[in-house]
């Protein structure tokens, strides 16, 4: 098995702390997902705001439930959803990689 070692200022080496267990962190995939689609969210009802021929509005009502256009409460649903769907991806994903991952170097 390979280790990641990195050298610190102190002149000890650190090991990576998931390079050896080849796990996917959980909480740092939701959080980051979660953020990701937040944001993706905000930069699309912004660009649909600043070029509205283009929208993509009926795509978020197929996609968040109770949610019309455009209002300041339906936007931090839409963003609050988002980010669930990120937590969603992550707590199912996650599992299931590192399940496979854990068959995988047997």
């Amino acid at each position: 098995m390979n280790t990641v070692r990195t050298e610190s200022g102190s002149g000890r080496s650190d090991i990576a702390p998931h390079a050896t267990t080849g796990q996917v962190p959980v909480f740092a995939l939701g959080m980051s997902l979660g953020l990701f689609l937040a944001i993706t969210f905000a930069v699309c009802v912004i660009f649909d705001l600043v070029v509205p021929g283009q929208a993509m509005y009926r795509t978020w009502l197929a996609l968040i439930p109770w949610f019309e256009w455009l209002s300041w409460p339906d936007f931090f649903w839409g963003l609050g959803v988002s980010f669930v769907y990120g937590w969603y991806v992550a707590l199912v994903f996650a599992p299931l990689y590192n399940l496979c991952a854990g068959w995988g170097s047997r």
